[in-house]
């Protein structure tokens, strides 16, 4: 869709490039990961908490932090029913915050995300804002937290271009224990007490507030070979996963419907 085109003179101008030099410059981007899921019954919660403990290290900075991510989609869901079939290729549009954070000169820090993956490969891009703090009030959290001009230029500068206008959708907080593994340096996550609810006019209701049972553990690290001493997780009787906050949280959201 978005190939070089033709000017008066013969100048071809490669549109891409041409958005992405005039949005935000310099996001912040991470490097490729491999990311595996493991999801943990509500009863094993404490175990797997007291097992990554023995095998890990607490992360220094921030080793248990509340996680907020107000999550963008189409408004035919386009890549929720693309997380369903567990298609190869996905994006995901976010704008996360952390319980941890202060508020800032200007307002309180939040980061657009763009969480691009194919099969267990992926990588993630974000840009940093501050925003009024009113803005993180459930009942605005439809408005978006940031503008849409601003949302669309970031998302150029990540090199990506929805072919469709992206809305909030809904808005997932949970507690997260942070660690890394002791031998390698691999990050690990607890994530667990996962609560959501559905910010779209089109789609919410009252009491729209959902709850997955039970939690994740997530691996992520430069290889899929997992460490050796995380392959004693299987002792969670648990195995990989397709496990999807977003995707799990609409299902039980659209669940609760019927």
């Amino acid at each position: 869709m978005y190939q070089s085109e033709k000017v008066p003179g013969g100048l071809k101008i490669n549109i891409p490039k041409l958005l992405k030099s005039l949005s935000v410059p310099n996001p912040e981007k991470l490097p490729q990961r491999f990311e595996r899921k493991f999801a943990i019954r509500s009863e094993h919660i404490g175990f797997a908490y007291a097992f990554l403990r023995q095998i890990c290290r607490a992360d220094r900075e921030y080793p248990k932090d509340r996680v907020y991510s107000l999550y963008f989609d189409t408004e035919d869901l386009e890549q929720y029913e693309k997380s369903a079939a567990g298609e190869f290729r996905k994006n995901k549009v976010r704008i996360r915050w952390y319980g941890s954070d202060v508020e800032e000169p200007g307002g309180m820090p939040v980061y657009l995300e763009l969480k691009s993956r194919e099969g267990f490969a992926s990588s993630k891009q974000r840009q940093k804002f501050t925003v009024p703090p009113l803005s993180l009030i459930s009942t605005n959290l439809k408005r978006g937290i940031l503008d849409k001009t601003t949302i669309k230029q970031t998302l150029a500068a990540f090199g990506h271009f929805p072919e469709n206008p992206l809305q909030p959708i809904i808005i997932i907080s949970y507690q997260r224990y942070r660690f890394s593994e002791i031998h390698t340096g691999t990050r690990v996550c607890l994530d667990y007490d996962i609560t959501a609810s559905v910010v779209a006019p089109e789609f919410s209701r009252r009491g729209n507030e959902v709850r997955l049972e039970g939690g994740v553990i997530e691996v992520k690290g430069p290889s899929i070979e997992m460490p050796v001493t995380l392959r004693y997780i299987r002792q969670l009787d648990v195995d990989w996963s397709r496990f999807s906050k977003y995707g799990g949280c609409l299902d039980a959201y659209f669940t609760s419907l019927k």
